[in-house]
């Protein structure tokens, strides 16, 4: 960034091919977007996000899952890892694992998530399924504040994909992630402008300074 202000330092977490990660990466490598990532971390040794942060010439970290006694262990090694580096936002892409309240209360207020349905319909896993099997006419795309509950932070940006004829799980999906390769830097650019304010359920967007 010019004007004398250091970009905010963002680490994103992957566990498998990164397509998300790489519109961040795209979108941080832009003139005079408020964002860098200085690390992604990934609890899969050859998670192939991991090759897309090395290209990028972004620091690739894996952390072993198996080497901790616990979920909370491996958390609280992943936390000191994101504070080491002066994380000041984290970004789930794809990070395949629950997180703990010791990753949650490290950065409450602090972590974004990625989830392919228009919350709170369709939290969990294979939600273009769910949408298809419960016969939903409009999917889409939501970045939420990461909490204590699965898929269930405050809402910063969603995005609807309409449901077409015929539609497959595939095809949904196709849809739906070109809407969040679009959306997530959209809400990172808003994060690192700080105009983003959360009340209670609610995000509140504020205007461009």
């Amino acid at each position: 960034m010019s004007d004398g202000v250091a970009p905010l330092a963002v680490g994103v977490l992957v566990s498998g091919r990164g397509s998300n990660l790489q519109a961040l990466l795209d979108a941080c490598a832009q003139p005079r977007f408020p964002a860098r990532i200085v690390v992604v971390i990934s609890d899969r040794e050859q998670a192939p996000a991991l090759e897309r942060a090395r290209a990028a010439g972004v620091e690739a970290l894996w952390i072993n899952p198996k080497d901790f006694a616990d979920r909370e262990s491996f958390d609280a090694a992943l936390v000191r890892e994101l504070q080491a580096r002066g994380v000041g936002l984290v970004c789930n892409a794809g990070f395949m694992r629950i997180l703990s309240p010791v990753y949650v209360r490290a950065f409450a207020g602090r972590a974004l998530n990625i989830h392919p349905s228009l919350l709170p319909a369709f939290p969990g896993l294979h939600a273009q399924r769910q949408a298809l099997d419960h016969g939903a006419k409009i999917a889409g795309v939501t970045v939420h504040f990461v909490d204590e509950g699965l898929d269930n932070g405050p809402i910063v940006l969603q995005a609807a994909v309409p449901v077409e004829p015929g539609d497959t799980e595939a095809t949904l999906s196709a849809r739906i992630l070109a809407e969040e390769h679009r959306l997530y830097p959209a809400a990172v650019r808003l994060f690192a402008e700080g105009r983003l304010r959360i009340v209670g359920r609610r995000v509140l967007i504020t205007e461009a300074p």
